[in-house]
């Protein structure tokens, strides 16, 4: 689809500020179709979670992508650590010369994420060269989105794609919705540890916002929403 002008929340949304055109009716409807069909639905994504959360192979990229996390007090969490750390040991085995850190101002943060994290890769060593953002977004959805037209602009095509390893599913399904090419690599010092009951948790959550993208989409090719396709592929 087109990169026209895009629904993209403004900075420090609300949820429902974040769902944008179609957002608020793919969420009932996976909602209901959890319910309806007694969790079913959640319970096969689940399988898929903690499939991906595994990873892929390793291989060389064109850049690494750490997607953001909302910071705390300006700084980030114990988990946009894990992941930034992860990102820097790739760098640092020559698997892709430069590191791209997203993530806009969300919450009440008075930087973006983005800012954050290339301060903590230039506090780890990493030159400053090899150390790009963005920093309009405010989810996983428009992380993707935008490095996409930074990927199209620069010429580049492979991307090893960072995050705490429960994440991977979803962002794995927007990254290749939007045509991305990447590899799955987990950061593997991610809280919460796991098999813990906030790591239960976090998987469970991550399968409902699986199947609700999954819906999403269906939903709106079903409807042939041009405004709310663009967004997602």
């Amino acid at each position: 689809m087109t990169e026209d002008h895009p629904y993209t929340a403004p900075p420090g949304s609300t949820f429902w500020q974040k769902l944008g055109p179609g957002g608020l009716a793919s969420f009932l409807l996976a909602a209901g179709s959890t319910i309806l069909l007694l969790g079913l639905p959640v319970g096969w994504r689940l399988r898929q979670v903690l499939r991906e959360a595994q990873g892929d192979a390793d291989g060389p990229g064109d850049l690494i992508l750490v997607l953001g996390r909302r910071l705390r007090e300006d700084r980030p969490t114990e988990v946009f650590e894990a992941r930034l750390a992860h990102a820097a040991a790739l760098w640092r085995r020559g698997l892709a010369p430069r590191i791209l850190v997203a993530g806009g101002i969300t919450g009440k943060a008075s930087l973006s994420e983005a800012e954050a994290g290339r301060a903590w890769l230039l506090a780890a060593g990493i030159p400053p060269e090899s150390v790009r953002m963005e920093d309009q977004s405010q989810h996983t959805l428009e992380n993707l989105f935008h490095v996409r037209h930074t990927l199209r602009t620069e010429g580049w095509s492979e991307v090893i794609l960072v995050s705490d390893g429960l994440h991977l599913a979803r962002a794995g399904a927007l990254a290749e919705g939007l045509g991305l090419r990447i590899r799955r690599s987990p950061a593997p010092d991610c809280p919460p540890r796991p098999g813990s009951p906030a790591w239960y948790r976090r998987a469970m959550t991550e399968a409902f916002l699986l199947h609700w993208y999954r819906t999403g989409l269906a939903y709106s090719r079903l409807i042939r929403s041009r405004r709310q396709l663009e967004r997602v592929t």
